[in-house]
């Protein structure tokens, strides 16, 4: 069951209401704020928030187009840089001057955005799964799928369709796995049947060449230089690859790595491998 949140929103720079998760916690550190992947929302973050909330406060936003938070109608604005401004004005309304950054994928890419706009800001960060550089293999497995738009009867057909989707990342899921991420990343329609949480447009920018991605990332990433930084890899990753992480380790000779076993695209973040290389990094944050 989730600790306790409160379901709180905030207004986009375009006049959006967006929705975010805010666990409480101690006013002496800085929050987490968890940001998500592509077609996830915030209950991919439920695991880590219940076991730091209280100590940490944990802020878990929703960008545009995803869970509670409102759709866009323009489909052109669901790309990182947007979602970065977004966040920017979560922050602002908060009073948030300082935050632990823990993105996966999309997320991670936010984190990177974030710290090249104003590093000092940046209190620690979490990357899960993502780099500077992503393979295209991986971005293709991902066009193949994302904005399908397809709905189930059940939530065991549901769980079925991701495992026939995303067995190979996570090989060690059994079928209880496979509906806990059902619930995380879909939700009952009003037709009843099961389909997924999200606006299908998000699809339409990431189909394009450069719509991954912005350009050039590694000077983002060189921006979290001189602050604790962890670097999670799925062992099974086809989007982050382990050069990639040899090259970010180099250009970021602080931070620390862990490498999840057994799993793609993206960790769940709640693997004991995970979960000791978290606490380890917030150990030494400030």
């Amino acid at each position: 069951m989730d600790t306790s949140y409160a379901d709180r929103y905030w207004t986009s720079p375009d006049g959006l209401k967006l929705h975010f998760r805010d666990y409480p916690g101690s006013n002496e550190r800085p929050p987490l704020l968890c940001m998500h992947g592509l077609t996830r929302n915030s209950r991919d973050f439920a695991d880590l928030a219940d076991r730091v909330a209280g100590t940490w406060r944990v802020i878990v936003p929703e960008m545009r187009g995803r869970g509670m938070s409102e759709y866009a109608s323009d489909s052109a604005t669901y790309n990182p840089l947007q979602y970065v401004q977004d966040v920017s004005a979560l922050l602002e309304q908060e009073g948030i001057e300082r935050f632990v950054a823990v993105g996966t994928s999309l997320g991670g890419l936010m984190t990177m955005l974030l710290a090249a706009i104003d590093p000092s800001r940046i209190a620690g960060a979490v990357l899960n799964d993502i780099g500077p550089e992503i393979s295209p293999d991986g971005i293709e497995r991902i066009r193949e799928y994302v904005g399908q738009g397809r709905s189930y009867a059940t939530w065991m057909h549901a769980a079925r369709a991701l495992q026939e989707v995303h067995g190979e990342a996570h090989p060690r899921f059994g079928i209880e796995e496979w509906l806990d991420m059902a619930k995380r990343s879909m939700v009952v329609q009003q037709n009843g049947r099961i389909g997924f949480d999200y606006d299908m447009k998000i699809a339409e920018p990431f189909a394009q060449d450069d719509g991954a991605a912005p350009p050039d990332m590694w000077p983002a990433l060189e921006a979290l230089d001189g602050r604790p930084v962890l670097i999670v890899r799925g062992e099974k990753s086809d989007l982050f690859a382990e050069d990639t992480l040899k090259s970010m380790l180099a250009r970021l000779p602080q931070a620390a790595s862990v490498t999840v076993p057994e799993t793609g695209h993206a960790p769940m973040l709640n693997e004991p491998e995970a979960v000791a290389a978290i606490d380890e990094l917030l150990a030494r944050v400030k």
